[in-house]
């Protein structure tokens, strides 16, 4: 047997502070921004019935319940202690909270206090940025404030993420913009901003990862559905600087990210969302990956963000696939099983608590 007894989430969201009804909870559980097919539900993907099989319980239910029954139950509790049961469930003994997105979502301290656990914050680069601007009315006083509040929140953040690669990708010029590239850039983008425009500037972006890069704290890097081989020249680019470089979201180029963790020493990649959409198929995408990362650049993740049934569901199938995985290997003769307990450690929590300098 496999025992993973504590996990260290290194990427997640808070959760939902409010009540929920059917369809806004359906759409939580989905993956794209727009609404199901009609006539379907969201449910009805791997996700959902991972959190019809796990989820219930926790709240007195027979697993596989209906969905409506399951909401009503949940109502019945209130929002939290429903969410204390659920995260309390999840084995997580310290959150890594990105703190960026909006909506009603608990904070770091709220999540921590709820699943009785550590929790930390991650900063998003490009929200950062924004934040800045807008108090910043030349190009002068932005870029001095943008250095500033980078390497100021280096000070209590455990690492920055960021969306650039999502925004408009980094494989055309990995390299830190010139000086003049940046302030010219940093002149548009203030002339758009007042009208609330986002950070999308490629040359800004890719000044705001370099800075970044030199706080020397992990930069986790969203990958969207772009092959993370168009990352190759940035990692490259960044080899022993001191700052490493976690992938986020490589599904389903899954074995193109744990192949950059095997060429690059300071590259890392996240397991947690991949496994959670594939659900009763997640021990075939964790076998895939362990193909090719090596077992020290492998992470856990949940994921989750706004419904507390993400974390729970990130943490019960991560523990199944790694378990069914290495028990398979050890029972092969393959592995030994103090091996396959170690290398089960390491990916719960080991390498987060090494790549993060959790203690």
């Amino acid at each position: 047997m496999i025992d993973t007894p504590t996990l260290v989430d290194q990427y997640c969201h808070g959760v939902l502070r409010t009540e929920l009804g059917l369809g806004t909870f359906e759409a939580l559980l989905g993956r794209s921004a727009g609404p199901p097919a009609a006539g379907t539900t969201f449910f009805d993907t791997q996700t959902g019935f991972a959190v019809r099989r796990w989820c219930p319980p926790l709240l007195g239910l027979e697993p596989h319940c209906p969905p409506a029954r399951y909401l009503a139950r949940r109502r019945e509790l209130g929002v939290l202690e429903s969410g204390r049961r659920l995260l309390r469930a999840t084995g997580i003994s310290t959150y890594l909270v990105e703190t960026g997105p909006p909506g009603d979502l608990t904070g770091p301290d709220e999540l921590a206090a709820a699943g009785a656990a550590g929790a930390h914050e991650i900063v998003r680069l490009e929200l950062l940025a924004e934040q800045v601007a807008d108090t910043s009315g030349t190009v002068d006083a932005l870029l001095a404030n943008l250095a500033r509040a980078v390497h100021g929140a280096a000070l209590t953040a455990v690492a920055f993420t960021s969306v650039a690669a999502v925004r408009h990708g980094l494989a055309a010029a990995p390299e830190p913009p010139g000086p003049g590239e940046v302030r010219g850039a940093a002149g548009r983008w203030l002339a758009r901003r007042e009208a609330g425009g986002a950070l999308t500037d490629p040359v800004l972006l890719r000044h705001l990862l370099w800075i970044a890069v030199s706080s020397g704290r992990p930069l986790q890097l969203h990958l969207g559905d772009d092959d993370p081989m168009t990352l190759g020249d940035f990692a490259a680019a960044t080899a022993g600087l001191g700052t490493d470089l976690v992938l986020l979201h490589g599904y389903p180029h899954h074995r193109q990210a744990a192949h950059l963790t095997s060429v690059f020493p300071h590259v890392y990649a996240d397991l947690g969302p991949a496994l959670a959409r594939t659900g009763a198929r997640a021990a075939a995408v964790l076998a895939e990956t362990l193909e090719l990362a090596p077992f020290g650049k492998l992470l856990f993740s949940s994921g989750a963000r706004g419904l507390p049934e993400l974390h729970v569901v990130g943490a019960r199938v991560f523990r199944e696939a790694l378990t069914r995985v290495l028990a398979d290997w050890v029972r092969d003769g393959a592995w030994s099983g103090a091996d396959a307990q170690r290398v089960a450690g390491m990916i719960a929590s080991g390498n987060a608590r090494r790549v993060y300098r959790l203690g």
